[in-house]
């Protein structure tokens, strides 16, 4: 019984951890929350990565970004690259 507990964890923990990268564009700029506009046309908000903040990498609107979206909440992203 416990292997069968050990191996449901382990298949929980991998569909935790997976994400959606999409491609989309910057269409506004608020302080820290970004609105991006994804190729298939649905507008989410976004951050930007702790590597993209440590890196000073300015994003503008206009810009294309790759986000990273959890499939429990696909309204907000993380910006994880900048084109």
């Amino acid at each position: 019984m416990k292997v069968q507990n050990k191996k449901k964890n382990q298949r929980e923990q991998k569909q935790k951890e997976q994400k959606i990268e999409v491609e989309g564009k910057v269409i506004d700029v608020t302080h820290e929350i970004y609105r991006v506009q994804l190729d298939n046309g649905i507008t989410i908000t976004a951050h930007v990565s702790g590597k993209i903040r440590m890196n000073v990498i300015r994003i503008l609107a206009g810009d294309r970004v790759i986000v990273e979206l959890s499939p429990t909440d696909l309204t907000h992203g993380i910006i994880k690259y900048r084109k």
